[in-house]
């Protein structure tokens, strides 16, 4: 293996980070970037859920301020809300959560 890392690798290691949050957990999209290894990759991190086709747990992932994902907010707030994660004017209130 050569010391570049292509998309495979972060693809794989982004999905080894979601795989590890539990139902109610929630982490950042920035959050998500570090603990695979890709600091300051969490625009990718957010492309690569935005692309996936469901297979991840997409919905336990918010921007560092809480905010839902655009244009999911709905579902992704029901979805947390199942898990017990505590949603205050459409953001969920990070300062319990953090990992």
């Amino acid at each position: 293996m050569t010391g570049r890392r292509g998309p495979e690798e972060f693809h794989a290691r982004v999905a080894g980070v979601l795989a590890g949050l539990a139902p109610g957990e929630v982490s950042t999209y920035g959050e998500v970037a570090e603990q695979a290894g890709f600091p300051g990759a969490a625009r990718a991190v957010g492309a690569l859920l935005a692309a996936s086709d469901g297979g991840f747990p997409w919905w336990r992932v918010v921007t560092t301020a809480g905010r839902l994902a655009p244009g999911h907010e709905a579902e992704q707030a029901r979805l947390l809300h199942d898990e017990g994660v505590e949603l205050r004017a459409g953001r969920v209130v990070l300062r319990r959560l953090r990992r």
